[in-house]
């Protein structure tokens, strides 16, 4: 390890040509001699070795290493922190843009106490012109937590780390935690941080230090195996936490939700595809009701659920810009992003 080296900042990418530039453009121009940026590509097969190669050429410290086939997010991730040399690494996406002073501030609080920092986001529309969410996680103040409150740390915070950008962590808390059984989740952060035993002191970052860049994710158009299947598995995986804790993070079957369901309808996330891949072996009443809802017309449901958001939830942004985006009708979608101002 690289003596003084503080922070490793690690991007793990696949096929985002389009926005890794960008991206890396955020963060590079934060770098400090303490900190270092290391990028893992996952064999893309895009332009995203031409976009390196030329960006490496501007920035020559940047550590870009391309591997032979692609290994899945959660096996990239785990690489590129083997690979760092800091004594925390930062997990970034290849899509975020970091916010002005983001490394200063995060440099700020690494001062070896804390094992693990999670820091703030504010949610944005797909090109980062509209505000969704200023705060993915609803504090304004910096928080603290330790093995003795690690059920409140998991409560107020498992939902907001889905997004992996959120996680700084001890390199060597990392390594030394279960990693391979977490490849294939989507959520191997989460697994790191969740596991047994609890990791001992953690910082919540309250003001936000990224821009999300919603609804591109790389697995968005497998929304409906993750958030009703990988997620709830992973959740509900965890020892050491109640099934009420666990619950409030979510069901341990949300498939089982015809609300559930036909949000996801309504969003063109569930269709008679995923009910013949999932559901169709359910037992007795939920397979009826989860072949109604496959079948139902889509754009009905679609502005059933923005009518029924916008009477019950009108602040709630984030689930009104996917709605909106939903619509197959593209001059209904134009008016409704103007009206909603998304």
């Amino acid at each position: 390890m690289t003596i003084g080296l503080k922070l490793s900042i690690c991007v793990a990418t696949f096929n985002r040509g389009g926005f890794i530039s960008e991206t890396l453009d955020s963060i590079v121009a934060q770098i400090q001699p303490d900190v270092e940026l290391v990028v893992v590509d996952g064999a893309s097969t895009d332009d995203t070795f031409e976009r390196m190669t030329e960006f490496k050429s501007r920035h020559p410290c940047v550590r870009y290493v391309r591997e032979p086939q692609n290994s899945g997010v959660d096996r990239d991730f785990d690489k590129a922190v083997s690979y760092a040399e800091g004594e925390y690494v930062w997990l970034m996406t290849d899509d975020d843009l970091m916010v002005a002073g983001a490394v200063q501030r995060v440099l700020e609080v690494l001062d070896g106490r804390y094992e693990l920092v999670i820091v703030n986001s504010e949610v944005r529309s797909a090109d980062l012109s509209k505000v969704l969410n200023r705060r993915l996680l609803d504090v304004v103040e910096d928080n603290e937590y330790t093995n003795e409150t690690c059920e409140a740390l998991f409560v107020d915070t498992a939902r907001a780390l889905t997004f992996i950008g959120s996680v700084v962590i001890k390199r060597q808390v990392w390594l030394a935690r279960h990693r391979s059984a977490y490849y294939g989740t989507l959520f191997i952060h989460v697994g790191v941080i969740f596991q047994s035993p609890p990791i001992g002191r953690v910082r919540v970052i309250a003001d936000p230090a990224l821009q999300i860049r919603y609804g591109v994710a790389m697995w968005t158009s497998r929304s409906f195996d993750v958030w009703m299947f990988k997620w709830p598995e992973l959740i509900w995986s965890f020892r050491g936490y109640s099934e009420a804790t666990k619950a409030q993070i979510t069901r341990k079957e949300p498939w089982r939700s015809p609300m559930k369901l036909f949000q996801f309808r309504s969003k063109n996330a569930y269709s008679i595809d995923e009910y013949r891949k999932n559901l169709a072996n359910v037992p007795g009443v939920y397979r009826i009701l989860a072949l109604i809802i496959s079948v139902f017309p889509g754009p009905v449901a679609n502005v059933l659920s923005i009518v029924y958001l916008t009477i019950r939830a009108p602040s709630n942004r984030t689930p009104l810009y996917d709605l909106v985006n939903a619509q197959r009708w593209p001059p209904l979608r134009r008016f409704m992003l103007r009206w909603f101002r998304l």
